[in-house]
């Protein structure tokens, strides 16, 4: 089966997802640089989210370039995947409207947690269809960065309800590690670029 609708079907909702969150940004009342400032936990917020969506999707895209075909469990691990994203924009938005408050933190680390366990199932559906020659396995390798990733979010879930800062401490570190370009895949499919 070919990737292509799964490709476009992907691209589409985190393309929603994004401009959901922006719709939720509030219009300040008033013109003055003040009228921003209660404005700024929820555009942090987004920001952050923007760049986990960002992150996703261009290590989705970068998977399934490296897929050579497509099963019913693929297609079920994306739904999966393209699930827990989706709630992103409620976790945006309650953890920024709430100051990044105990609970709505924890909530929004729960997701990237769930996005996070998600991602890794749909590796390992494309492997297994892809078979023991997958390029994505030869690629994702020991994958220390999609490993730890989980267990920081859930010591972020956990420090949340004692120290608030540390969960969305946690959560930048995250995105600022994986925004560090991972070339994985691309020396998988082109070995010119090592």
């Amino acid at each position: 089966m070919g990737k292509g609708r799964l490709e476009a079907f992907s691209d589409g909702v985190l393309a929603i997802i994004i401009t959901i969150m922006v719709l939720e940004l509030k219009v300040p009342h008033g013109s003055t640089i003040e009228a921003l400032t209660p404005l700024l936990p929820s555009f942090l917020s987004y920001l952050l989210s923007f760049i986990y969506v960002g992150i996703y999707w261009n290590n989705h895209h970068h998977l399934l370039h490296a897929t050579k075909g497509v099963s019913g469990g693929v297609l079920w691990a994306n739904l999966n995947l393209l699930f827990w994203l989706s709630l992103l924009p409620f976790a945006t938005g309650w953890m920024g409207e709430n100051h990044f408050e105990a609970l709505p933190s924890a909530a929004y680390g729960f997701v990237l947690l769930m996005a996070a366990i998600a991602y890794f199932v749909l590796e390992q559906r494309i492997i297994a269809t892809d078979g023991a020659n997958s390029l994505v396995k030869r690629a994702v390798g020991g994958d220390w960065k999609g490993k730890l990733s989980p267990l920081f979010y859930f010591l972020a879930i956990c420090l949340s309800f004692y120290v608030e800062w540390a969960a969305l401490a946690i959560y930048v570190v995250v995105a600022l590690v994986w925004l560090i370009p991972d070339r994985r895949i691309e020396r998988v499919l082109d070995p010119s670029r090592s």
